[in-house]
């Protein structure tokens, strides 16, 4: 699996909040361009989990993925617009995971897990307790938090998305609108 990483929070309450509009002046705000960006919206449908990362030559690879253990002003904004926690994650399969938590605007916690620090070490471990310790690391915190599995959640930036252009020439666009376009493409024909 490739590195990767964004903003993951519940879909609900987002109710006329324009995104686009948020996503634009958050990127502004980390010194980056939003005309050349979109914003990739994936859905866990059935536990109504959102994930919004940016589609930019910053945000691909593990450079990419790192860049949103630092450029939280996404979630920062969304939470406090929200009043909900919005999570910023940095998913690097060859040296770490990275949870960081966003209420009323400000980090309200999170975790950070070096695969070299993990427990496992020397242990001989099968796989399914190879996976249940996966699942107090972050990310897999985070799942059993939104009621997923850690695979579900790591499996997002693969899954059906909306990709949405930053470029400002569109309408705004509230997010269940997208989130009704992520749910008709994730149905398939």
């Amino acid at each position: 699996m490739e590195a990767h990483g964004g903003y993951l929070c519940r879909i609900e309450g987002f109710g006329a909040l324009d995104v686009v509009s948020l996503a634009r002046e958050s990127l502004a705000a980390e010194g980056e361009s939003p005309d050349s960006a979109g914003l990739h919206i994936s859905v866990i449908p059935r536990r109504k989990v959102v994930r919004l990362a940016y589609d930019a030559p910053f945000t691909y690879g593990r450079r990419g993925a790192h860049w949103y253990g630092v450029h939280v002003r996404l979630a920062e904004s969304l939470s406090a617009v929200l009043h909900a926690t919005v999570h910023a994650y940095v998913f690097d399969p060859d040296e770490l995971e990275q949870v960081q938590g966003f209420g009323d605007g400000r980090r309200v916690g999170g975790e950070r897990l070096r695969y070299e620090d993990a427990e496992a070490g020397e242990l001989e471990l099968t796989e399914s307790q190879f996976a249940a310790l996966q699942q107090k690391w972050p990310l897999g915190h985070l799942a059993y938090v939104f009621g997923v599995t850690r695979k579900e959640l790591l499996r997002l930036p693969r899954s059906q998305s909306v990709l949405v252009s930053l470029d400002g020439r569109g309408s705004p666009t509230e997010l269940t609108e997208l989130w009704t376009s992520a749910l008709a493409a994730s149905a398939g024909p």
